[in-house]
């Protein structure tokens, strides 16, 4: 089938369009036919949630804009959004609930807002992890009662369910099947960059309150954030770029338009050079493992590139915090008391109930983790939270990223995928993944660095300075493409 400018990305995009070679119209067209003939039909990746009805509406827009000069940063650029970001053009925002299959909002979320503004084309909607990955142990990531299950595009048939990795597992798959160029995930500890490392795709987790959370169905006030997933580091740092600033809606953004950067700057070839990275090789996978033979041939190109990598150790505590499940229920009770007329539930609850009475539809893996939730406290303020989230804070900074990074001199910490994002995310702190090669199977495999608050633009920097040097991501082969 005809794929107008497959792999590109936005540059190559944004060329084309300059040059008249396309619209961004005819683009939006191509995209839908191709998702119709990919998501449900050859390899049914079901990573597409929702198509936009209004998105050749708003192509045309963007096309219209260009010719009179008017145009943004991201002028007739089709993206994604993750089904746990509302819109208000009547696209319903589920979370993968088949309680939320109605559920609409009457304006975009602050990110969508700010996407639009930079002149994006929502395309659709990405399928996730049912309650990003929040409802019950035991199910395989990317599964959702409403959507099904996302499979890998690097081996639809091939890989297991859950290898696609979650919760923003559609908005990674359905970038890397081409499905448009770029993606909006979401993050509470380890969701954009477990999928955007699994499909070979550029992920970064930005630091917490550097974009707004405003209109995002929420699992944690203290760890989410929204973040840029996209074919390439130069892609994902202009998004980062147009969704990064202060939201009076979310005060965890207050510090945003001061910390913020031109992050397309800090695209640099040498960016590697006199770099200082940690490496803790507990957090990789097995000796003589494909996915560890990747990591070492990085480590040993980025050592090449002018940077330090030593080893560290990272002494992650077992300590089990009651801080995710308290701030979901506080925070979806909020939500859900807010919600149409036409969604069949108010409340956490609420929502228990209405699963169980069609149970082998709507609950097939159970959901323990959404009861678990519900038995925590009523009180949103609840001192054993309080003393959870202070220790949280105590042992994933100043006895965790901090200490390190001090100790050992570091700029930032190098690992593998998402192995040890736990520590990061409950520091609120950024990381970004960049595809770091393949098994001898063919799955992708990222290598992921972190760095300490407000620091995107020296991640993007090491990163991209990797990633030109390796030029690791091949597209994968889909049927029916």
């Amino acid at each position: 089938m005809n794929y107008e400018l497959p792999g590109t990305g936005i540059q190559g995009i944004q060329n084309a369009l300059e040059k008249g070679e396309i619209t961004a119209v005819s683009l939006v067209k191509n995209l839908i036919s191709r998702i119709e003939n990919l998501d449900k039909k050859g390899p049914a990746l079901h990573a597409a949630a929702f198509i936009n009805p209004e998105a050749e509406t708003e192509a045309e827009i963007q096309d219209q804009l260009r010719k009179e000069g008017k145009e943004g940063p991201l002028c007739g650029i089709p993206v994604l959004l993750k089904d746990n970001i509302e819109t208000g053009d009547g696209m319903p925002v589920t979370a993968g609930s088949i309680a939320l299959k109605d559920n609409t909002a009457e304006r975009d979320a602050a990110a969508a807002e700010k996407l639009r503004r930079g002149g994006a084309v929502i395309l659709g909607k990405a399928a996730m992890s049912e309650w990003a990955f929040f409802m019950t142990e035991g199910a395989p990531s990317g599964f959702s009662a409403l959507h099904g299950q996302v499979k890998h595009p690097y081996g639809p048939e091939k890989f297991e369910a859950g290898s696609v990795g979650g919760s923003s597992s559609g908005s990674a798959a359905a970038v890397a099947a081409g499905y448009a160029p770029a993606a909006l995930g979401t993050e509470t500890s380890g969701s954009i960059l477990s999928p955007a490392s699994a499909c070979s795709v550029v992920g970064i987790k930005p630091t917490t309150g550097l974009i707004s959370r405003r209109g995002i169905i929420p699992l944690s006030g203290s760890q989410d954030t929204a973040g840029p997933i996209a074919e390439n580091t130069a892609d994902a740092a202009l998004l980062l770029e147009v969704l990064a600033g202060t939201d009076a809606e979310d005060e965890a953004t207050a510090r945003a338009d001061e910390k913020k950067k031109n992050y397309s700057s800090f695209l640099e070839k040498d960016g590697l050079k006199g770099a200082k990275i940690g490496m803790d090789k507990s957090l990789l996978s097995e000796a003589g493992s494909g996915e560890r033979r990747c990591i070492e041939e990085a480590v040993e190109l980025i050592r090449t590139l002018g940077a330090d990598v030593k080893e560290v150790k990272i002494n992650e505590s077992p300590f089990q915090s009651k801080v995710l499940p308290h701030e979901f229920k506080h925070a979806l009770n909020n939500y859900l008391s807010g919600t149409p007329d036409a969604v069949p539930v108010s409340s956490l609850k609420e929502l228990l109930l209405f699963n169980k009475q069609d149970a082998r539809k709507r609950m097939p893996f159970g959901q323990t983790l959404l009861e678990l939730s519900d038995s925590m406290g009523n009180d949103p303020l609840a001192p054993d939270y309080l003393e959870d989230r202070q220790k949280d804070l105590r042992l994933s900074k100043e006895e965790g990223m901090d200490h390190i990074m001090e100790k050992y001199e570091l700029d930032v910490l190098l690992s593998e995928n998402n192995r040890g994002a736990a520590m990061p995310a409950k520091a609120g702190y950024p990381s970004i993944t960049v595809p770091a090669g393949y098994t001898s199977e063919g799955r992708p495999v990222g290598i992921t660095f972190t760095a300490k608050a407000w620091e995107e633009s020296k991640l993007i920097s090491f990163a991209y300075a990797y990633e030109q040097a390796s030029q690791k991501r091949q597209r994968p082969v889909l049927e029916n493409e």
